[in-house]
């Protein structure tokens, strides 16, 4: 898969970090000594974490190089760690293990959600945000268009990245034996944007990015632009020219026993 693009990301900011904050805000602890921020990203989250607990230890770990440079360099004085979350186990007991939009893309995320829950001090709190949107139009439209173009094999030899979140009551079943209490919720945000050409530069730096890796420099903008075909089907100008990008996301904040 390409690299992820901090400036392409922090191109949405303020859409992006309202469900950081949103989930931030459900997180029922007081004080906290160590907290990691899971898949950090540039660091926007990191820096609301640090706010919210200015006496904490606060550390983000991202898979990206790219995002760590750009992390750090927003937050010097914080620590940014190199690690795959699909593997990575943090030492010793942590007070609150935070992941705003990062484990849509891990595998069998579930399972490693549940070995996470092991790290947590007691009282210790898992808060994890995730897009919820592969059945949105958005979405569908980007399947389609792979399909029906002359790049469908290699996607589909590729694979997408991303499979369908698990059913609310898995991520219940499966935290709660270890968990005092288990937090459950969607919320469907409508990000108004400008226009369809701004919902492709949207997605270009999360959800297209699997699509777009196994393509020449030369087929992306024929991709882009059946892309932007397809959407301007499902996402109609309102009454002062911007398109709604209706974007379900998934909440899930459990308490370590």
């Amino acid at each position: 898969m390409s690299a992820w693009s901090p400036s392409l990301y922090v191109k949405f900011e303020d859409e992006r970090t309202r469900p950081a904050a949103d989930l931030l805000a459900h997180v029922p602890l007081e004080t906290a000594r160590r907290i990691i921020d899971m898949g950090c990203g540039p660091g926007n989250s990191t820096e609301l974490l640090a706010a919210r607990f200015p006496a904490a230890t606060v550390t983000g770990v991202d898979s990206s190089p790219e995002m760590l440079a750009a992390a750090s360099k927003r937050l010097p004085h914080l620590a940014f760690e190199h690690a795959d979350l699909t593997t990575w186990m943090p030492a010793g007991p942590v007070h609150l293990l935070y992941a705003n939009a990062v484990f849509q893309w891990v595998p069998d995320h579930l399972a490693v959600l549940v070995r996470l829950m092991g790290a947590l001090a007691p009282g210790g709190v898992l808060a994890v945000q995730m897009p919820d949107n592969l059945g949105e139009p958005s979405h569908r439209a980007m399947r389609d268009t792979a399909e029906a173009g002359p790049w469908a094999e290699r996607i589909h030899a590729a694979g997408i990245g991303r499979e369908r979140l698990p059913p609310v009551e898995a991520y219940y079943d499966a935290l709660k034996p270890f968990a005092a209490r288990v937090d459950l919720w969607h919320t469907h945000y409508q990000h108004p944007l400008a226009g369809v050409p701004a919902i492709v530069a949207w997605l270009k730096s999360t959800g297209l990015r699997p699509y777009l890796a196994p393509l020449t420099e030369a087929e992306r903008p024929a991709f882009l632009a059946d892309y932007a075909r397809r959407l301007e089907a499902d996402y109609h100008p309102r009454v002062d020219g911007t398109v709604l990008l209706r974007f379900p996301r998934l909440f899930i904040v459990a308490v370590r026993a």
